[in-house]
This record gives C-alpha cells, sequence and structure tokens, in this order.
C-alpha cells in the first residue's frame, strides 16, 4: 500500500502508537487499517517534501491503545471558566457559549472502543495531521488561512475498520472546543448542537470509486457532533442548513472533505488495496515514452513525474508538450502557436504525469490498459476514468463558490470537458 510509509506518530497527550494490535476480526499479523487522508493538489508529495505531521497524505491506523472519547455529561455555568472540566487539561469538553451570562459545557470520557484522530493547521502535537492551504500567496501577497488550527476529527471504531466518522472542530492542546457566542449553535432535546466557523464540508460519492463507477453527490456540512446539514448560503453565515435526517458522517471511499481553503480525499483501507500503484503508474510512463519515439529516436520524449518546474528530469528538448485544443504532442523549446499536425491555432502546455495513486479510480484488477487523457489546462497526465471523474466534481471554492480542478495541482479546469485526448504521431494513445 504505498501510503504506509507516511505513518506519524500520534501526538504525545494520547500517550499511544500507531502500532498494530490484535483485533477480534483480524489475524494477530494482519495490520488494521483504517484508510488514508490525501490533500487534493500535490501530485503525491508536499514541494518541499514530507516533515514529520506535515505531509500530503496521511495513513490512518488502529493505535496500540484506544483514545477515543464519548459523551459523559452537560452542565450549566456562566462561563467556560468556572467549569472543573475545562481548567483541567487532563479532560475533554465542548463548551458552547449561548450568551455572555450562560455556557453549556460538555463533558467527555474515554472510549475503549474508538480511535480518534485530529487534522488542522495548528503545530500542535494533539493534530495528528498537520494540513495548510494549498495558496497562501497570491502576486506576492501573502493570504490569511481560512483552514483551522482545529479543523476536524476522524472517530474511528476498533472492532468494525470500516466504520470512520468525520466530526467538525478538534480539542486544543488543553483539551478543549470552545464554541463562542457568535458560533452557530442548537438545542436539540436535551442535548446541544453546532457548526465552527468556516464549517467542514462533506461529500459522500454514489457508487463505486475505486472502478470509476460513480458519480459525485452533493455537498453538506457536518456539526461537532457529527449531524449532517445542508450547506449555509455562504461559509460563515450565522443561519445553518436543515438537517439532513438520512444521511450520515460515515466515510466511504471517495469522500472528499473540505475545511475552507483544503479539500482532503478519503480512501478506504479496501479502496487502497484495489487502487493502482506507483509501479503501475510508472508503466504508464514508460508506455507513453517509447510511444513517443524510443530512446533511440531523436524526438524521444521525456514525461515528468513531477512539475517541470520542480525537476530537471528532462531537458527542455525533451519535455513533452500537448497542444490543448487537439490533443497533439510534441517536443521542443519554441512552440508555435498552431498546432504543427494539424495546424489549429491552440496554447501548448508541458505534460507531467500524475503521481499520486489514490487519485486514481481505476481498479487495478480490472483495467490494466487505459487510454490516456491530460487535465486542461495543467497537462497533467490521468487516465480516461480519473479525468472524467474530477471534471465533474465541483469543489467548494470562495465562501459560495464550486469549481472543478486538477486533483494533482488544484488548478481549476477550464474548458469543456476539462480535459484533452493524448495524441503521439496522429495515433490517440489507447
Amino acid at each position: 500500500m504505498d501510503v504506509q510509509g507516511d505513518r506519524t506518530k500520534p501526538h504525545a497527550n494520547a500517550s499511544n502508537s500507531t502500532s498494530v494490535s490484535a483485533a477480534p476480526a483480524l489475524d494477530d499479523n494482519e495490520e488494521a487499517v483504517y484508510g488514508g487522508l490525501f490533500v487534493i493538489g500535490y501530485n503525491g508529495c508536499l514541494p518541499s517534501g514530507s516533515r514529520g505531521r506535515k505531509r500530503s497524505k496521511f495513513l490512518f491506523t488502529r493505535r496500540k491503545e484506544p483514545n477515543g472519547v464519548k459523551k459523559k455529561c452537560s452542565s450549566n455555568f456562566k462561563t467556560a471558566q468556572l467549569s472543573k472540566a475545562v481548567k483541567d487539561s487532563t479532560a475533554f469538553s465542548i463548551s458552547y457559549e449561548i450568551s455572555k451570562d450562560e455556557t453549556i459545557v460538555v463533558e467527555y470520557e474515554d472510549d475503549k472502543k474508538t480511535d480518534m484522530f485530529q487534522i488542522g493547521r495548528a503545530n500542535d502535537k494533539i493534530i495528528d495531521f498537520v494540513v495548510l492551504d494549498k495558496y497562501l500567496e497570491d502576486n506576492g501577497k501573502v493570504h490569511q488561512s481560512t483552514v483551522s488550527r482545529f479543523a476536524f476529527r476522524i472517530i474511528a471504531d476498533r472492532c468494525d475498520l470500516s466504520n470512520v466518522r468525520l466530526c467538525a472542530a478538534g480539542f486544543d492542546s488543553r483539551r478543549n472546543i470552545i464554541l463562542g457566542v457568535k458560533a452557530v449553535k442548537w438545542k436539540k432535546d436535551d442535548d446541544i448542537d453546532g457548526l465552527t466557523t468556516n464549517g467542514v464540508l462533506l461529500s459522500n460519492p454514489e457508487g463505486t470509486f475505486c472502478g470509476g463507477e460513480l458519480e459525485a453527490s452533493v455537498w453538506r456540512e457536518v456539526s461537532v457532533c457529527g449531524s449532517i446539514l445542508s450547506v449555509r448560503g455562504s461559509r460563515s453565515s450565522q443561519e445553518r442548513g436543515r438537517e439532513i435526517k438520512n444521511a450520515t458522517n460515515k466515510l466511504k471511499d471517495g469522500s472528499l472533505i473540505d475545511i475552507c481553503g483544503v479539500t482532503l480525499l478519503w480512501r478506504t483501507a479496501e479502496g487502497l488495496k484495489k487502487s493502482v500503484t506507483k509501479e503501475y503508474i510508472e508503466g504508464l510512463i514508460s508506455r507513453l515514452n517509447c510511444d513517443s519515439g524510443g530512446e533511440s529516436s531523436p524526438t524521444f520524449l521525456v514525461v515528468p513525474r513531477r512539475n517541470p518546474s520542480e525537476t530537471s528530469e528532462a531537458s527542455e528538448s525533451q519535455q513533452p508538450y500537448v497542444y490543448l485544443n487537439c490533443g497533439h504532442v510534441c517536443g521542443g523549446s519554441s512552440l508555435p502557436a498552431t498546432c504543427p499536425t494539424c495546424y489549429k491555432k491552440s496554447t501548448a502546455q508541458k505534460l507531467c504525469m500524475g503521481m499520486e495513486p489514490a487519485f486514481y479510480v481505476d481498479d487495478i484488477t480490472n483495467d490494466s490498459d487505459p487510454k490516456l487523457f491530460a487535465f486542461n489546462p495543467c497537462g497533467h497526465i490521468a487516465t480516461e476514468k480519473t479525468v472524467k471523474f474530477w471534471s465533474e466534481v465541483p469543489l467548494p471554492h470562495g465562501t459560495c463558490a464550486y469549481q472543478a480542478v486538477c486533483p494533482f495541482c488544484a488548478t481549476e479546469l477550464q474548458g469543456y470537458p476539462g480535459y484533452v485526448y493524448l495524441k503521439f504521431n496522429e495515433t490517440l494513445i489507447e
């Protein structure tokens, strides 16, 4: 499984390890994997490489000792600081500030049946997977991050590895979650729930991700307690959406999670087993390079594995370009504005291989020789099923917009259908 080398140690407060203990339904030597999260926009790794908990992907495995928590009781206080649970850095609690004179504090206790993982942009040790905005700098101007320091938490059932659920907000270093007066919150019978400032959105696919037999689902918002609601009019609106009774916060293979500045893809353990591998992608690269003429050809082209601006893998004369209006591929340091093969006016874009296997929707056991395409306008190469799927998936953008992007670089797709057939020597690669 490709992301096995990307495990990190859990936060210090948990006093756990990601090494695996025996489970009732598993052999002693079988690894208990829940699944993995992959950040949209990174082609297999961060540009500067993975460093500790900062990485482009994270594999979730059952902890040596459980660190999950469950609700214990709730109490009313004038302020959160009057609660012993809030002041106790060893106790987990969620505070809902109703007004300046009323706060409901929900205390949590240990849950031996679940593991908890936390994701956000904070460097605090309680965060298992540190994710940052894909683009914080625009034309030299640095923008303030819209990703929460403690964005969300994953709750995994230690006995049923497929039962992995999403909840908005994460506990801080003092094990508290505090929803201020301005945060959206509501009471449900004897319980209470709320939303984070910019919200945590979830899209569960309809169908099977691995194999490409699926359709993108609508986006929903996930509450702090895991309820599913329709999305707000804008990310930080004070008016919550309606609760969707028949929806679930349980993650499926291909679920997408958006935290306002970063979108992540969830792949289940079963899905990762069926997904394509790096070796499979390397085989596609070899095939492409042979189709460009072979090493003995003076026009031999080398398809890069990383963005051409980040690598010197191929010389400029060997760098393949695709004309985005027709799909013809050629090389050279100076290309005309008209395709030399079909004479159509077109922009030429450098080609680069999509190297993150998790973004491919192909089932490696059923599709060993796929057609190849490139996303428009970035030039990342992927299989037919992959480009078709991502071109039809609208990802949240800004406060209320949606757009389809290339999963390997997060570039907004242009034109219809958002990708182009690759043609070498006037022949479609198939």
